[in-house]
């Protein structure tokens, strides 16, 4: 039987394509690199700057159904970034927001993974851990997979480097590296079927 080709679609705001990293992989990048397919796999990053998931829930099937094909292994990584904090959102509605994509993909059979929000400005801290726990409790009763960046990165002397290098916004190519580590080790192997190889560096 031959193994179908895999499609994966990556949404999410400009944390999703490494905006600040100077190699210009960002953590998606490094991601796909360890990631070894039996096949070529595809993936796309699909990513619209300050973007929220009330923006998220407009576009992504539109964007991602062109991508997708009939006979392939249609996967979706749903990068979610901080906006909603500093747009106001409530909680309530970022986890509705969430929630509405799964269901919407689940229905369409397409797979589906989440990476959580990192740390930014020291100010908004608590309110991007709020939404992180929010994200991943929406994500567990899906038994969706989802990566918290926010908690194992919140203290984390390379990234807080990162981050006042780049006005407490974006991440620097060690920052990113550190996102890529923790995706590679919540399950992103097993998520895709694959063996997990390389996955420690």
């Amino acid at each position: 039987m031959t193994e179908r080709e895999t499609r994966i679609c990556v949404v999410g705001d400009e944390l999703s394509v490494g905006v600040g990293d100077p190699r210009a992989l960002g953590w998606v990048g490094r991601v796909m690199a360890r990631s070894r397919f039996e096949r070529p796999a595809m993936h796309f990053t699909l990513a619209v700057p300050g973007e929220t998931t009330s923006g998220l829930g407009a576009r992504w099937e539109a964007e991602t159904v062109p991508r997708f094909g009939r006979e392939t292994e249609n996967r979706l990584v749903i990068a979610l970034g901080r906006h909603d904090v500093t747009a106001g959102l409530s909680i309530a509605r970022s986890r509705l927001n969430l929630a509405n994509i799964l269901d919407v993909a689940a229905s369409a059979q397409v797979q589906c993974f989440v990476v959580g929000p990192p740390p930014g400005n020291p100010v908004d801290g608590a309110a991007i851990e709020d939404l992180s726990d929010a994200f991943a409790d929406v994500a567990s009763r899906r038994r969706v997979p989802y990566v918290d960046t926010y908690t194992p990165l919140a203290q984390h002397e390379q990234w807080l480097a990162d981050l006042a290098q780049n006005g407490s916004l974006y991440p620097g190519q060690a920052g990113y590296g550190l996102m890529a580590w923790l995706v590679l080790h919540t399950g992103w192997h097993a998520w895709l079927g694959l063996p997990d190889q390389q996955s420690a560096g």
